[in-house]
């Protein structure tokens, strides 16, 4: 069993590689493909962003079975997404759990321009995303009245991950459980598509 913080280093390690083009290897090979055929063992979930440059598993240098990962437009904790992280939990004992989001994200984006009234009207199912993202950057534009487009994307980007991590710990009774029993932790990182790396939030895994 992989403990959280060993999940974390791994995580970190894996990132390293992804920055300095030093791909692990044999973590895609036929062979793996073939031993995962009859159940996987991952050590750690991740509820990430769809956007196509930040795939969590290239991101953090990890091959098959390795991960857990749920994904979805501003990696909001939907409650599809909360009972894939519940499953992900109850079935393999995974004790990590990540939110990932990352630099200039579109559905943050999407969502301050709906709160300015800058865009169009979203379709019903967009408007659930950023219904989901609302509340957490709601505040920022007169919190921060100064501050540019980009620092402002860039808080809320955190502001969103710091409130799908409170979704999950606090909006489900088993994930809450976990948490509170010491089984499972629930950290916040940033991946930015600039640099490639990825900083976890609030001094995770420090």
């Amino acid at each position: 069993m992989t403990t959280a913080l060993e999940a974390i280093e791994r995580l970190k390690e894996g990132n390293r590689r992804f920055v300095a083009g030093r791909r692990r290897s044999g973590a895609v090979s036929p062979n793996r493909r073939m031993r995962l055929t009859d159940g996987q063992n991952p050590f750690a979930a991740i509820l990430g962003c769809s956007d196509s440059r930040v795939p969590a598993e290239l991101v953090f240098d990890q091959g098959l079975g390795d991960l857990f990962v749920v994904r979805v437009a501003g990696n909001v904790a939907a409650p599809s997404q909360v009972g894939s992280v519940e499953f992900a939990a109850d079935k393999f004992g995974i004790e990590l759990v990540v939110v990932l989001g990352h630099t200039r994200c579109g559905a943050i984006e999407a969502t301050l321009k709906d709160l300015d009234h800058s865009a169009g009207n979203p379709s019903a199912n967009l408007g659930a995303i950023l219904n989901r993202i609302r509340p957490a950057v709601r505040s920022l534009p007169d919190t921060d009245p100064d501050a540019d487009h980009d620092t402002l994307v860039r808080q809320a980007v955190r502001a969103n991950v710091r409130a799908q991590v409170a979704v999950l710990t606090q909006g489900s009774e088993i994930l809450g459980r976990l948490v509170e029993t010491g089984r499972l932790t629930v950290v916040g990182a940033e991946y930015d598509l600039a640099t490639g790396e990825v900083e976890f939030l609030d001094g995770a895994g420090d």
